[in-house]
């Protein structure tokens, strides 16, 4: 069994081994699904949990289509903004829900989508995971600090403090995303009631 330092230290190395796909690793020319598909699974696979989880499927894609947080393909082939939009979707979607998520793209896909307005969809994609790097090492500092927290605790529990340690931090962990899920939502509330029609409405 393996001892709470060599799990941090797996947790540690996980994230050095995830990044974003960098933009120019996209193709320019337009992509059939099953194309769309297979770029997807080739450069998401260090993300997922288990070899045989799906990155992005066709029923996936097709059902965002159909909830307004992706543009439909154009003669059945998608463009590099498809796929940029699919990448957005593909972080956000274990966070929030489809309406929320729909609420947030909304002025992204009528201003941004098929270069309608400065900045291209490709440059917000660029500068926002521009920041990718500095988050990544404030991200792994605070892993550590909640780590050696969690150490911190229990110091009379016997032969049960290794375990309870690591339940620990793993509340730690858990309860940073919760307050940062209900930020996320917070925001996408007041843009909600800021403009209270629903973003598919705004689109026809």
């Amino acid at each position: 069994m393996k001892t709470n330092e060599e799990r941090l230290t797996d947790i540690l190395n996980r994230l050095d081994s995830i990044s974003y796909i960098k933009l120019d690793r996209i193709p320019e020319i337009d992509l059939y699904m099953d194309q769309v598909t297979s770029f997807m699974e080739e450069h998401l696979k260090k993300a997922k949990r288990n070899p045989e989880d799906k990155a992005l499927t066709k029923t996936m894609i097709n059902n965002y289509a159909k909830n307004n947080l992706l543009p439909p393909p154009v003669k059945k082939k998608y463009t590099k903004e498809h796929m940029i939009m699919l990448l957005f979707i593909y972080y956000y979607k274990n966070l929030l829900s489809i309406s929320d998520i729909e609420q947030l793209f909304a002025p992204i896909t009528q201003k941004h989508f098929k270069e309608k307005e400065a900045p291209l969809l490709s440059q917000i994609y660029e500068e926002v995971f521009s920041l990718e790097d500095t988050q990544m090492e404030r991200l792994k500092e605070d892993v550590t600090a909640k780590f050696h927290s969690a150490c911190e605790t229990f110091p009379d529990a016997g032969e049960d403090q290794d375990y309870l340690r690591l339940f620990a931090f793993i509340s730690e962990l858990s309860f940073d995303v919760y307050l940062k899920k209900q930020m996320i939502e917070t925001i996408i509330d007041q843009l909600r009631a800021e403009n209270p029609s629903k973003p598919g409405d705004r689109k026809k």
